[in-house]
């Protein structure tokens, strides 16, 4: 067994190893995974967990001193492997980091010079992640020379839209030039939630159709056609689609300007205008915005809880104020968007599709809004089991079953896992296995 360390998202490590498989399904095994959190705002926190390796000491949220940037994380890391683990850095053969936006980038690559600094130019696309997937593979490649540092893209599983699709209905001389099309994120999840869930519904995935949700602060919609993305809710940039935490989400383009004029209305007054420049643009709607504009929180959970005791409130008669009507207005909108987008890919799947999944954070975890959701598509045939619905949490397996039908329009949920993804890709690409 090889290990091979994957360094996805700030601050988070799993490593697995790689192993002559029966099937595809079980290709590599999870050791184990570490997270370091606070990493600019220190002391750094740092766990590790076991998995399958048996041998190690454990850690949950131990304060780290010496940990300043994402070079000492990672040193401490692999020390702490080496130390408490006995797995030394010169085991690790591949470390693969998921990157959001990949541009014309459709198959994982090997970081060189060229790779890195083509990825550094797309950093403006995908402000909250690639400069800090950038930071990583510099340190990864720094301390790990003679392993390959290697690029998976969320942007990559789209590949396959339709032209008429990922187009936008600009002038194509300028277009194609710059790059200015529809490219989707989440495509690692997608990639792992398609697989997961065509081996759940034991069909290929060929033949497999699906409106997949991916809800977190960063929330998505695919439908997937035959196995192949048809369209996604993202477009060139994250922001655009569903809203998220901090993110606006779809908006007209236009907003932007009337956001930030100096006449404090919607006005057309050139003398009033303000040189919004595309950082301030991207500052507002992808870190200032969502439902934590909304609200002032960007925890969905907690949108929730308020929401249902500003009912429980109202139906016990007590007053209720108009602030208190936030929490409710946040929770509809994002069912609304969810809405717009499904009845959208259900018609662009002929109405042929296998199952409606939830996924993300939100997704797995939110009873509520699953049952908003489902309740407001019952007329395309899909029905909720509330009992299975309340009782995700403590079952096991990546995929659970919350649906009434068994034979057809299933409703699930799919615990996806980008990390595992990247490291079953990266165990059966044999270009990345040959001595």
């Amino acid at each position: 067994m090889r290990p091979r360390a994957s360094f996805p998202q700030l601050g988070h490590e799993r490593v697995s190893g790689r192993r002559d498989p029966e099937s595809a399904h079980d290709i590599v095994d999870l050791l184990l995974t570490s997270t370091i959190t606070n990493i600019s705002q220190p002391p750094a926190s740092f766990s590790f967990q076991l998995a399958s390796h048996t041998e190690g000491r454990e850690a949950k949220k131990e304060p780290v001193q010496g940990i300043k940037d994402h070079a000492s994380a990672f040193q401490h890391f692999l020390d702490y492997l080496k130390r408490e683990a006995s797995i030394d850095r010169n085991q690790i053969v591949h470390i693969c980091h998921r990157v959001v936006h990949g541009g014309d980038y459709f198959e994982p690559v090997v970081i060189t010079d060229e790779t890195y600094h083509y990825i550094e130019r797309l950093s403006d696309l995908a402000p909250l992640h690639n400069g800090g997937a950038l930071s990583v593979m510099k340190a990864c490649i720094d301390a790990l020379p003679n392993a390959n540092s290697i690029a998976y893209f969320d942007t990559s599983f789209h590949r396959t839209m339709p032209q008429h699709i990922s187009m936008y209905p600009i002038r194509q001389d300028v277009a194609k030039v710059r790059g200015l099309k529809k490219y989707g994120f989440h495509g690692l999840s997608y990639a792992y939630i398609l697989r997961a869930v065509s081996t759940f519904l034991g069909k290929d995935k060929s033949q497999t159709n699906l409106i997949v949700m991916h809800l977190g602060s960063g929330a998505s919609m695919c439908a997937i056609q035959n196995g192949k993305s048809l369209d996604t809710t993202m477009g060139l940039t994250p922001v655009s689609g569903l809203p998220g935490a901090t993110r606006s989400g779809a908006i007209d383009p236009s907003l932007i300007f009337h956001y930030t004029n100096r006449a404090g209305r919607i006005s057309h007054d050139r003398s009033l205008a303000v040189n919004v420049h595309v950082t301030e643009a991207e500052e507002i709607l992808n870190k200032r915005s969502g439902w934590a504009a909304l609200t002032g929180t960007t925890d969905f959970g907690a949108i929730v809880r308020e929401m249902k005791a500003v009912e429980e409130r109202r139906a016990r008669g007590e007053r209720i104020e108009e602030e208190d009507g936030k929490w409710k207005i946040a929770f509809d909108l994002l069912l609304d968007r969810i809405l717009g987008y499904l009845g959208a890919y259900y018609v662009k799947l002929n109405g042929e599709v296998d199952a409606l999944v939830f996924a993300g954070g939100i997704g797995e975890k939110s009873v509520e809004l699953r049952e908003a959701v489902v309740d407001k598509v019952k007329c395309l045939g899909f029905a909720l089991d509330e009992r299975a619905n309340q009782e995700v949490d403590s079952k096991d397996g990546a995929v659970v079953d919350v649906g009434k039908l068994k034979d057809l329009r299933r409703v699930l949920v799919c615990r996806t896992d980008e990390q595992l993804e990247m490291a079953k890709e990266c165990a059966m690409d044999q270009k990345f296995w040959q001595d």
